[in-house]
């Protein structure tokens, strides 16, 4: 089996339950480092992409790393190695596939909950979300979930684009919160670490729809190439 390509985007976005459910289902992974100017891989050495977050948005094209991350889920698209896209990572999918990234109206901030047409694959939440972009359904694409303020998820083929954080835990996010101390403190927000208090067990309800989301994401993914390879023993 190849292995997972895990695109990292700066050290405090790391992926976390993500690699978690990788190694609990025994895939193959490898870990990217977008920040530190590593070399761009060919995306066909690998099962799938899987793109995380990052400080920057897909519209940064001064940034080397973003165009870098542009032109290899362009590739993978190209070549139809299915895409998972985490919020930046969902952002990039949607530019490459004709979608758009645009400010968000009200930044989604801390644990919420999506209204979703696909509650297995997509579980409802709640979510941790962190941005203040969000990215529109590309054409074709089918939205999967939303909240009143952003898309959430989309699809197109094999690939999946979601606006929010299903690999990160609240360790993470709290990191993120200590560092964007100035766009909270602009929005009036005093407390910012009071955004991801949740009760009790709310955690590993995320997880457990973390590993749900993964798992779905994967079987189409499966499926989407099996399809692939029919077609191409036909030709």
């Amino acid at each position: 089996m190849k292995p997972v390509l895990v695109r990292q985007h700066e050290e405090m976005t790391p992926p976390g339950l993500l690699v978690e459910w990788l190694e609990e289902r025994g895939i193959p992974y490898e870990v990217h480092h977008s920040y530190k100017g590593e070399a761009i891989p060919d995306p066909s050495d690998y099962s799938f992409v899987a793109s995380l977050g990052s400080p920057h948005g897909p519209n940064d094209k001064h940034e080397p790393s973003v165009v870098d991350e542009l032109e290899l889920i362009g590739n993978a698209v190209e070549k139809n190695v299915p895409v998972l896209g985490l919020c930046f990572g969902g952002e990039v999918l949607s530019e490459v596939l004709g979608g758009r990234v645009e400010h968000a109206p009200v930044p989604e901030l801390g644990w919420r909950e999506i209204e979703t047409d696909d509650p297995w694959a997509i579980p409802a939440g709640p979510w941790l979300e962190w941005h203040y972009e969000r990215f529109t359904t590309p054409p074709g694409a089918v939205e999967v979930a939303r909240t009143k303020d952003a898309a959430q998820a989309f699809r197109m083929g094999p690939h999946l684009g979601v606006q929010f954080h299903p690999e990160s835990t609240v360790e993470i996010v709290a990191n993120w919160v200590d560092m964007d101390t100035e766009n909270l403190d602009g929005l009036g927000i005093e407390d910012g670490r009071a955004l991801l208090d949740v009760e009790p067990g709310i955690e590993e309800v995320a997880r457990e729809g973390a590993f749900r989301l993964f798992d779905a994401f994967l079987e189409r993914a499966r499926e989407s190439r099996k399809r692939a390879g029919e077609a191409g023993g036909k030709e």
